[in-house]
Parts: C-alpha cells; sequence; structure tokens
C-alpha cells in the first residue's frame, strides 16, 4: 500500500463544479415526489400540531377515499394507496403519459404522546386530512398566580 500525500485544497469543490451540481440535483435527477415508472407518486405531506392535536394533510388528488388505507404503530405513521388507470386508451397510442398509476405508500414517525385510537381522517377536494388527539398529559397546562396576602 503506497503512502499518498493529502492536499486538502483538492477536496474542496470549485464554484463552477457547485453550480454543476445544484443544476444537476435540481432539474437533471427526478426529485423524491417523482416515481419511477409503473408506481404511483408519493404524495406530499404537511405535518404540524395545535396545543390539542396533530394534524397530518396528504395531496392525494384523483384517489378515492376507499382507495387509502391509514395505519399507526406506534408512533410511525403509514399511509398507503392505489391509483387505478381505466384502460379506454392501448399503450401503443399514447403520444405523452405523465400520470403515474399503481400503489404509494409514505411512513413518517409522528411525536410519542398521542391517542391514534381518537383519530379521525376526512378527504375533501384530493386532500387527505387526519386529526390525531394529543394524550392530556401532552396538553399545555395553564397554571394562574394568587398574590399572597400580607401579614400584619
Amino acid at each position: 500500500m503506497a503512502i499518498q500525500r493529502w492536499e486538502p485544497f483538492s477536496e474542496l469543490m470549485s464554484l463552477r463544479q457547485a453550480m454543476d451540481r445544484l443544476f444537476e440535483d435540481s432539474f437533471v435527477r427526478p426529485s423524491r415526489t417523482l416515481a419511477t415508472i409503473g408506481e404511483a407518486a408519493t404524495p406530499a405531506l404537511d405535518i404540524y400540531q395545535t396545543p390539542n392535536e396533530v394534524v397530518v394533510k396528504a395531496v392525494l388528488p384523483g384517489i378515492k377515499p376507499e382507495d387509502v388505507n391509514i395505519d399507526i404503530t406506534g408512533d410511525t405513521l403509514t399511509i398507503k394507496g392505489e391509483t387505478k388507470a381505466k384502460q379506454e386508451i392501448k399503450r401503443d397510442d399514447y403520444l405523452y403519459q405523465e400520470r403515474r398509476y399503481g400503489t404509494f405508500s409514505r411512513s413518517v414517525v409522528l411525536p410519542g404522546g398521542l391517542k391514534p385510537d381518537r383519530a379521525e381522517a376526512t378527504m375533501e377536494d384530493g386532500v387527505l386530512a387526519l386529526t390525531i388527539p394529543k394524550a392530556e398529559e401532552l396538553k399545555p397546562k395553564s397554571i394562574k398566580v394568587k398574590a399572597k396576602k400580607e401579614e400584619k
């Protein structure tokens, strides 16, 4: 094994290399929301919390509520579903096809201390809204301060 001299400046990226990498990551490589051919796109999620609950919103355009499965195991939320294609047109007749069909799945870790057995899910205009209440011990408590009476 030969010993090789370490040159720290050779490891630094030039400005051009950095710009090339930026454009390649942004435009050339598909983003994580786009899937390979034969798979449906991974749904985009918004997750936020209020003092009483955690709310998860998933964008699921064109998907029927009965085609969506929501599972909470421990602190992991999994949203699964399937986009079904109507086979009205033969594959050879397509000029261009960007819509993806097939199964999708998205899993995220939620904060602890939730009550998944009391969760509620609704779907409106292609947006799934999942509301999971927090346990009582996690809800913020307000304590009023009382003035102490002075002794004479």
